[in-house]
């Protein structure tokens, strides 16, 4: 039997990349290390933005009520998903990024004022000149105990995507906890920081070409088919 393949976000999230892997002959196993909360936060008045900044669906599943005073302001989402999301909610997107945030505030024209919608723990930003980006925390991932299920397929040997720093940090904890072996697992990683993040000692650490879903699955299929490297 192959090693089993595991996703650590948060649902709804978690679930689509179960979906999305078996669509490219991946079996993936929900097993989501955190739970998505919102919190309460103060909007700007409409007037004063020009935009609604996101680098997550999140932001508009948990953004609440406060949300709507911005319904008819343009959207410039982080990636397909974050820019879809925000569709089915009634906004308008006027730019989708390739799932780096940095890069797409870069390509925007100024002068421009945003909200950035955004979780707790998140990048900081460096805006060209003329770009303004006012921050606001909508949603908090909290995170949880890993489960005994997701801790016994670990000592069999499994293969772990991860699409965040925090994801990372947590499950490098969790397993340090447990006392499992780190040497038994796998990380494939949404980008060199995240990968860093999760620290050593494990069987492989690799990340994806670009910052997506689809680059990582990708990468999850080559570590699944190649031999093992470090």
């Amino acid at each position: 039997m192959s090693a089993a393949i595991l996703a650590l976000r948060p649902a709804p999230g978690s679930s689509a990349t179960v979906a999305a892997g078996r669509n490219v002959g991946l079996e993936i196993a929900a097993s989501p290390l955190f739970e998505v909360r919102p919190l309460t936060w103060e909007p700007p008045p409409p007037g004063e933005v020009d935009g609604l900044l996101l680098g997550s669906a999140n932001a508009i599943r948990h953004g609440g009520s406060a949300l709507a005073a911005f319904r008819g302001k343009p959207v410039y989402a982080v990636g397909r998903a974050t820019a879809t999301a925000a569709e089915e909610a009634g906004f308008t997107v006027a730019a989708t990024g390739r799932g780096e945030l940095q890069s797409l505030v870069a390509s925007l024209v100024p002068p421009l004022r945003l909200l950035r919608l955004t979780g707790a723990e998140h990048v900081a930003l460096e805006p060209p000149a003329g770009i303004a980006i006012v921050t606001r925390i909508a949603y908090e991932s909290a995170p949880l105990p890993m489960s005994g299920d997701t801790a016994a397929r670990l000592t069999q040997g499994a293969l772990v995507l991860l699409h965040s720093a925090a994801a990372a940090r947590h499950f490098a904890a969790e397993c340090d906890r447990l006392g499992l072996a780190r040497g038994r697992v796998r990380l494939a990683a949404l980008g060199p920081r995240i990968a860093a993040a999760a620290g050593d000692g494990w069987r492989e650490v690799r990340f994806a070409v670009s910052p997506d879903e689809a680059a990582l699955l990708a990468l999850a299929r080559q570590m699944c088919h190649e031999p093992t490297q470090r």
